[in-house]
């Protein structure tokens, strides 16, 4: 018997040999069914050890590999609707090697994004956008420019976004040769809402299959999964009615194929090779799949094992580390749910976030007053401008990165005609993985440019819970409150809060010279900053300002008198709170004395995903940063150390 030790196999050997789509070119269909097998296990293993969004890429494997096996890629353009599917297309397209990077400073983005690979053919972090793209990359396309079909994969829940009916009504009309998969999985981040996924329920449960022999001349076989092969002995029947009246998508101008079972290679890829080769106009493939498909503990979860930390690759248990202070989303969702307790004309809005917003919790003690509206933040914003209109008291929580969908529904509808809706506004700063797309950079400047919008920013969750107490008392105008992801400051909470003085700050720490007027969660690293000075003899003031409209006027000329300079932190672009303090200051005709102000924001660019402390790092605005400001402010000049 030789001692010779034995070559360890790999249990991934068709991946190892795929490390770009033109790799799959000379796999059999059945070499294919066997790598998307692997491609699963390796995205699986690759998130256990990053945590990130897995249910969304396992729904999609078979999709991903018949999609690079069938067409050209990059220079036909698969674009990925919101891109948290997007991990097993990464691993496809040169990136396996960096795939446990995902979502780590200079690592691999979650999101497809266009200046990561030339197969990322349109970034994306928010949904309902690839129909879209998708008409752009064919008009261009006709237009002679070098580029091949584009094929948008969008999910039933981004479907139920206002943008993607736009899109295919453009799309239809054009009439330009375009693929839209519609990856029906029945979830997107919470249970889908609304009247097409009604429709989309109705078109796979009481119509069978279309007969692929008829639609793929040539293909494999015609297939039908266990839940419809009852239906498919009423196949001619229901043919003949589904031809007579048609579809909603074929009223648009879209030649209907489908429902396919988006796990069956054996149907996917003769269906797809056939409408490559015969398409003439714009088709959508009606695509079943299941969220957190192949992996037990993905599948087991509510929300398809949408985003998770790292896990357990065994068992799916997540790693997370506790915490002793309570998350804020977990403050607003209490705070909330004390007021409507007390007022029964308090209700939530939310755009598919639920969960996210805490508004799930909400929900679960009134679960007539809340509303789900799906992804569609513009209609979100005018129904509650509806809702305040009769006379109830909505609160719309939505993340600030989303509420810019909504932006001209917050002018037209809300602010100029007064109407008190209440902005919950979760993931303001910068939120670490997500990245630039959901950095919540903006909401401070577009809301408080706003003529009698009352806006407010939490510097701890104490604070939150008097502000939700503050904008449930005020009826006669809109408000927003805003407050970032994760955990609190741990300090102590009150029994319940109450309304805020409108327009009125606090001082949180009297001292001299220098003031720090911070607005929103940047006050713990304010504080810190100010211990450090105090070890270096300077005891500045700090003062929390609450509010950014209406200013805390009287508050700020008192800090004027008693300082010789004034700096604002705040956690938003230029444009937000520090301008409204200029604005005011250079009005009062303060600088006309020489008085010295400064103000620290996020910097002129788009920061890129990384842990948060680091990317405040990278924005100049942790405890250290805040320190050497002041001293810079006063005129002293640290030794640099060797």
């Amino acid at each position: 018997m030789s001692d010779t030790p034995q070559t360890k196999l790999s249990a991934t050997p068709l991946l190892d040999r795929v490390h770009l789509p033109s790799d799959m070119k000379g796999l059999s269909d059945r070499e294919l069914i066997q790598l998307a097998q692997e491609l699963r296990k390796e995205t699986i293993s690759a998130v256990s050890e990053t945590g990130g969004h897995l249910g969304a890429g396992l729904g999609v494997v078979e999709l991903t590999v018949a999609l690079h096996a069938v067409f050209d890629a990059p220079r036909d353009k698969i674009i990925w609707d919101v891109g948290h599917q997007c991990y097993p297309h990464k691993i496809l397209t040169g990136r396996r090697a960096q795939i446990r990077s995902l979502r780590m400073e200079n690592g691999l983005s979650g999101f497809t994004k266009r200046s990561e690979s030339p197969y990322d053919a349109f970034g994306a972090g928010h949904s309902s956008t690839s129909i879209s793209a998708a008409v752009g990359f064919s008009a261009a396309r006709e237009l002679g420019a070098a580029t091949g079909d584009a094929i948008a994969v969008i999910g039933d829940g981004a479907m139920s976004g206002g943008m993607a009916f736009e899109a295919l009504n453009h799309g239809g009309h054009l009439k330009n040769r375009m693929f839209v998969v519609l990856n029906d999985n029945e979830m997107s981040i919470a249970p889908p809402v609304g009247a097409l996924s009604t429709y989309l329920t109705r078109l796979y449960s009481e119509s069978p299959f279309q007969d692929f022999k008829e639609v793929a001349k040539g293909a494999a076989r015609a297939f039908l999964p266990e839940p419809f092969k009852e239906g498919a002995k009423r196949a001619k029947e229901m043919l003949k009615g589904m031809a007579m009246g048609g579809t909603l998508f074929e009223e648009l101008g879209f030649t209907y194929v489908g429902p396919v079972d988006g796990h069956d290679l054996d149907s996917l890829l003769p269906l797809l090779r056939t409408l490559k080769s015969r398409a003439r106009g714009p088709v959508l493939i009606h695509a079943l799949t299941k969220k957190g498909k192949g992996y037990a503990p993905a599948e087991s979860r509510a929300d398809g094992g949408h985003a998770t930390a790292k896990f357990d690759l065994a068992t799916g248990e997540q790693r997370k580390s506790p915490s002793n202070a309570p998350a804020y989303t977990k403050v607003f969702a209490d705070s909330l749910i004390q007021a409507a307790e007390k007022d029964d004309t308090i209700v939530g809005v939310t755009a598919a976030m639920p969960d996210g917003t805490g508004l799930k919790l909400f929900g679960e003690r009134f679960p007539s007053r809340v509303f789900d509206v799906g992804i569609a933040e513009q209609h979100a914003v005018t129904f509650s401008a509806g809702l305040a209109a009769a006379g109830l008291k909505p609160f719309c929580a939505i993340y600030s990165t989303f509420l810019q969908r909504g932006y001209d529904q917050i002018v037209h509808d809300v602010a100029i005609q007064k109407l008190p809706v209440r902005f919950a506004i979760d993931r303001a700063g910068l939120v670490g993985a997500d990245g630039a797309t959901h950095a919540g950079s903006f909401d401070v400047g577009f809301m408080a440019s706003l003529p009698d919008m009352v806006v407010m920013a939490a510097g701890d969750e104490a604070e939150l819970a008097h502000m939700v107490a503050t904008a449930a008392a005020l009826d006669d105008r809109p408000s927003a409150f805003r407050f970032p992801r994760g955990e609190g400051m741990g300090v102590e909470m009150p029994q319940h809060g109450e309304p805020l003085e409108i327009g009125r700050g606090r001082i949180v720490q009297e001292g001299a010279k220098v003031a720090i007027l911070s607005y929103g969660a940047r006050l713990n690293e304010v504080l810190k900053a100010s211990e450090a000075l105090r070890a270096r003899g300077i005891v500045p003031t700090v003062a929390d300002a609450r509010f950014c409209k209406p200013l805390d006027k009287d508050m700020i000329l008192r800090l004027v008198t008693e300082h010789e300079a004034i700096l604002t932190i705040e956690e938003g672009a230029i444009g937000g709170f520090g301008s409204h303090v200029a604005q005011f200051l250079s009005d009062s005709g303060v600088f006309d004395r020489g008085f010295k102000f400064r103000s620290m924001v996020l910097p002129d660019d788009f920061i890129n995903h990384a842990a948060p402390e680091k990317m405040y790092e990278i924005a100049g605005m942790n405890a250290a940063q805040i320190e050497h400001k002041v001293l810079d402010i006063l005129g002293i000049t640290i030794a640099k150390r060797a």
